[in-house]
C-alpha cells in the first residue's frame, strides 16, 4: 500500500476516534444533517434489541433497515458490545481503501482505451490527456477526498448505517474496476436492499461489463438479468431471516412513500408537509422519478462511453434527489469527483460551488437550532439553506457533466492554454 495513503488513513482514523469520544459526540449523532429516520443507529439499536427479544421490528415505525442488516447488527452488538464504534471507524476506513484501488483501476482502463484513440486527438491537447502519472495520484486523492472529508467524518462519528453503505459501494466500485462480475452486482444488490435507489446504477454496470463483448445487448440483458436474480434471493434471504414479507413494506415502502417527515437536507420533508393530501400521490410518484429513471435514459445516451463517469453521476443524482439524504452519502459521491482530474480545467464554477458548499454547511445547523432550541426561527429558514444546498450540488454536476463533454470536443478539435490557463477553443 502507498505510504502516504497509510499515514492518511492513520491520521483521519485518529481524528475519527477522538471526536467519537469527545463531548461533541453526541450532538453530532442527533443532528439531522448526519442521521436520518433511515440511517439512525439509535432506531437500529432499537431494532436489534426487538428482534433479540422476539419481537418484530417492523410492526411499528420506528426500524426501516433490511433485515440483512439488521442480523448482521444483532450479530455485531452481541459479540463486540460497547467495541461497535470501532466497527464503524474501521468500516470507514476500509472504504477509502477500496475507493483508492478501485479508481486505480478505472485510471488504468481509462489510460489504456486512451492509448488506443490516440491517434484520432488534435494536436496540442497533451494538458488534457491522462497521463501515466494520473494512474498513482489520482486514486490517492480520491481516497483523500473521503478520508479527510468533513461529511465522511461526521457521518463515522454518527454511526450511522450510511457508513456500511459506503463501503458497500466502495466494494461495489473496486469489484467493477476488476470486473468481477458477480462481486459487483451482489454488493449493488446489498446497497439496493438497504437505500432501494441503487438499482438504476445497474445500467452503467452494464454498459462497462459489455465494453469487451462481441455481442453487447445480449450481455447488457445478461447482466440485469442476473442482477435480479441477485436481488432476488437477497430478498428471499430476508423473508428467511423475518419468517414474513412484512419488511418489504417497512423498508422499501417507507423510503417510496416517504412517511417520515422528520427535516433533512433534502427535498421532499418540506415539500410533503405542506402538500395538500389529495396532491401528494401525484407530487410523491413524481418526485420518485425524478430521483430514479427521469435522467436515466438521456445520461446514458450521453455518456455510454463511458460508464464510470455515468456511475459518478448517477450516484450523485440518488445522493442529491433521494427522500432521505444525509451528508455521508454526498462524501462517497464526492470522492469519485478527483477521479475526473482531467475534466476540470473546463469547470468555471468552482469557487461558486465551494463557497456555496462551505456557507450552507455552517449555516444548516445554526438555523436548525434557531428553530427547535431558540425559537428565533421557523421551518423556511432551514428549507431555504438546504434548497441552496441541494441547488450547489446540482450545480457541480452540471458544471462536471457540461465540462465533460466539452473536453471530449477539445480532445477531437484542439484546444489552447494561454499564460493564464484560461481554454480557448481553435
Amino acid at each position: 500500500m502507498n505510504k502516504k495513503l497509510l499515514y492518511s488513513i492513520v491520521l483521519s482514523g485518529a481524528i475519527r476516534y477522538l471526536l467519537l469520544i469527545s463531548k461533541y459526540s453526541q450532538s453530532i449523532k442527533d443532528h439531522v444533517e448526519v442521521s436520518t429516520p433511515l440511517n439512525s443507529f439509535k432506531r437500529l439499536k432499537e431494532g436489534v434489541f426487538l428482534y433479540d427479544n422476539g419481537i418484530d421490528p417492523y410492526i411499528g415505525d420506528i426500524f426501516h433497515q433490511n433485515p440483512i442488516v439488521l442480523k448482521s447488527a444483532s450479530f455485531l452488538m452481541g459479540t463486540v458490545g460497547e467495541y461497535v464504534s470501532l466497527i464503524f471507524i474501521i468500516l470507514d476506513l476500509l472504504t477509502a481503501v477500496f475507493i483508492f484501488y478501485g479508481t486505480r483501476g478505472i485510471c488504468k482502463k481509462n489510460y489504456n482505451k486512451q492509448k488506443l484513440e490516440k491517434s484520432s486527438y488534435a494536436e496540442g491537447t497533451e494538458e488534457i490527456q491522462f497521463n501515466e502519472s494520473d494512474t498513482n495520484d489520482v486514486p490517492f486523492y480520491c481516497a483523500l477526498a473521503y478520508l479527510f472529508n468533513p461529511y465522511s467524518i461526521l457521518n463515522c462519528v454518527g454511526t450511522t448505517t450510511t457508513v456500511w453503505s459506503n463501503v458497500i459501494l466502495s466494494i461495489m466500485v473496486y469489484a467493477l474496476s476488476k470486473r468481477w462480475k458477480l462481486l459487483c452486482l451482489f454488493f449493488l444488490g446489498l446497497e439496493t436492499q438497504i437505500n432501494f435507489y441503487p438499482f438504476i446504477l445497474i445500467v452503467p454496470i452494464a454498459l462497462a461489463f459489455s465494453e469487451n463483448s462481441k455481442s453487447k445487448n445480449l450481455s447488457r440483458l445478461m447482466t440485469i438479468l442476473l442482477f435480479a436474480g441477485i436481488f432476488g434471493g437477497q430478498n428471499y434471504i430476508s423473508y428467511m431471516i423475518m419468517g414474513s414479507w412484512k419488511f418489504i413494506d417497512s423498508t422499501f415502502g417507507f423510503i417510496i412513500h416517504c412517511r417520515d417527515l422528520t427535516p433533512n437536507i433534502g427535498l421532499f420533508w418540506y415539500f410533503f408537509t405542506e402538500m395538500f393530501d389529495h396532491f401528494r400521490q401525484l407530487f410523491l410518484y413524481t418526485f420518485q422519478l425524478n430521483t430514479t429513471i427521469l435522467y436515466l435514459v438521456p445520461l446514458t445516451l450521453t455518456f455510454k462511453e463511458s460508464p464510470e463517469f455515468l456511475l459518478t453521476i448517477l450516484l450523485s443524482l440518488i445522493t442529491i434527489f433521494s427522500s432521505y439524504p444525509c451528508v455521508g452519502a454526498i462524501a462517497f459521491y464526492m470522492s469519485l469527483i478527483p477521479l475526473w482530474k482531467r475534466v476540470s480545467p473546463f469547470m468555471s464554477h468552482n469557487f461558486i460551488v465551494m463557497t456555496t458548499f462551505l456557507v450552507t454547511s455552517i449555516l444548516g445547523p445554526t438555523v436548525y437550532h434557531l428553530w427547535m432550541y431558540a425559537n428565533s426561527a421557523n421551518a423556511n429558514f432551514y428549507f431555504g439553506v438546504t434548497l441552496v444546498f441541494s441547488t450547489s450540488q446540482i450545480f457541480l454536476l452540471t458544471d462536471l457533466c457540461f465540462a465533460y463533454l466539452k473536453r471530449k470536443f477539445c480532445l477531437s478539435h484542439g484546444v489552447s492554454f494561454d499564460k493564464t490557463m484560461k481554454l480557448s477553443l481553435e
